[in-house]
């Protein structure tokens, strides 16, 4: 299972809202979102990811895709 973790690694980096880290998408990537894309990504799971979306917000942040994203085996789901 895939958890997406955009909300933990801002607050990592000391990223604090959406138009902060839609400043920092244009800033360090070029790349430009909207403020409703932008507010979904952080308070919901994507079901799909663009690769060029995914590598703006890895840029941004200065984090890999690992960053992002947390993968819990079913073995440990399991468990839990």
């Amino acid at each position: 299972m895939l958890e997406w973790v955009l909300r933990k690694a801002m607050l990592e980096r000391g990223v604090r809202s959406g138009a902060e880290l839609m400043r920092l998408l244009w800033d360090k990537s070029g790349y430009r979102m909207s403020a409703p894309s932008i507010s979904a990504l952080i308070n919901d799971q994507p079901k799909q990811m663009k690769s060029d979306t995914l590598d703006a917000l890895c840029t941004a942040l200065e984090c890999s895709p690992g960053d992002l994203w947390v993968y819990t085996s079913p073995e440990q789901t399991k468990g839990a």
